[in-house]
């Protein structure tokens, strides 16, 4: 399990920090839990605390060009508001706060082992990898704010993230939900990739 949880860094709510953030980061100061739920004509995902309790929820409608996705609280406050461009090789997330902040997640489509996320307007960047499914979002003078980790075989695309910096909160709550669309957009496309050349053979 030791050798195990240095690769696969996700856990379950109740279970302890991964060692390996430990180690390099100490104690997060709480973590939050993701799981996606496909409804008719919605993409929804929970974000649950440690006891299991939903603290925030994002909805996105089908079918969307742009994948626009809706960030709320407890209370069904918004909280950000999501939405996806492409521009030339770059793959582009707007991300706009409920506060009016506004930012960007620029990445790189070509990019296979190592990600790297710019997040533009607020000067942070997501380091990752897709294979490993583990992320690290540092600020601008290149302190964590929080780990993000998938489960590895998981029907319901689950994430766990530990947060470093509990002011920021809802921002990597946000970054975190936009990561999940990324991937998901990222693994349909290598599959429909993957059958078209299979088909063509």
């Amino acid at each position: 399990m030791g050798v195990f949880s240095k690769v696969e860094r996700f856990r379950e709510a109740g279970e302890a920090a991964n060692v390996n953030n430990v180690e390099r980061f100490g104690e997060p100061a709480h973590s939050l839990f993701t799981s996606t739920k496909v409804l008719t004509l919605h993409h929804r995902i929970e974000i649950t605390d440690a006891e299991e309790k939903v603290v925030y929820r994002a909805e996105s409608k089908f079918p969307s060009l742009h994948d626009k996705t809706d960030l709320y609280d407890a209370d069904d406050r918004l909280v950000a508001h999501m939405e996806k461009k492409f521009f030339s090789l770059h793959e582009r997330h707007f991300i706009t706060m409920a506060d009016g902040t506004a930012f960007e997640l620029s990445n790189e489509i070509f990019h296979l082992i190592k990600d790297i996320t710019n997040i533009e307007g607020l000067g942070w960047q997501l380091q990752g990898n897709i294979l490993g499914l583990n992320f690290e979002l540092y600020d601008e003078n290149g302190a964590v704010i929080a780990v993000i980790a998938q489960k590895l075989f998981s029907m319901h695309d689950k994430y766990c993230v530990d947060i470093y910096r509990p002011e920021h909160e809802r921002t990597v709550v946000a970054i975190l939900v936009t990561l999940q669309h990324m991937i998901r957009d990222r693994e349909n496309a290598s599959a429909a990739s993957s059958s078209s050349g299979s088909s063509g053979e």
